[in-house]
């Protein structure tokens, strides 16, 4: 079985695209993912996303916070900190706003980084997309766009129904 032949298989119908839709985000997120972390020098891809986002933050954001940008837990980006602090990306600071909340600052070391070491995940950034027109961009920038309101829909309506059977679990 290849590539073209599972194309073909779930190309008939609208369900078949829609499981076929969700199985590629999943395979393609894998596979970005071991192509990134086998790549960019001195991190994984999940710490460079997030230095990226704490890059581009107009302030200190939260652990939760960005969890939530992420789509993690706090958990997770706690140890994602951790690493990186050790390694002198970033430093963990009481958030101004919340004196229980941990927030990430970036350190010199990120400038420098993604001045320096940022160029070579460009590159490949570019040749992943070059297979692609200008157009066809500009449509998978705003399908992938309105996949971020599904998600909420669905975090939505699986939170309802989480509650819904928190609700029955306690009037047992």
């Amino acid at each position: 079985m290849n590539l073209d032949h599972i194309i073909a298989r779930f190309s008939d119908t609208t369900e078949n695209r829609r499981k076929a839709i969700f199985s590629t985000l999943f395979i393609a997120g894998n596979k970005l993912q071991t192509l990134f972390d086998n790549h960019i020098p001195e991190i994984t891809l999940k710490q460079f996303m997030l230095l990226s986002i704490v890059r581009q933050a107009k302030e200190p954001l939260p652990f939760t916070q960005l969890g939530n940008l992420l789509g993690c837990s706090r958990q997770n980006i706690k140890k994602l900190a951790d690493s990186l602090q050790k390694k002198g990306f970033v430093t963990m600071e009481q958030s101004p706003l919340d004196t229980r909340a941990l927030c990430i600052c970036p350190t010199e070391k990120v400038t420098t980084y993604f001045e320096e070491d940022f160029v070579q995940y460009q590159e490949e950034l570019a040749y992943l997309f070059e297979v692609y027109t200008e157009d066809e961009i500009e449509t998978l920038f705003l399908l992938l766009s309105k996949l971020y309101t599904g998600i909420a829909h669905l975090e939505q309506r699986t939170g309802e129904r989480s509650s819904g059977h928190e609700e029955e679990a306690t009037d047992i």
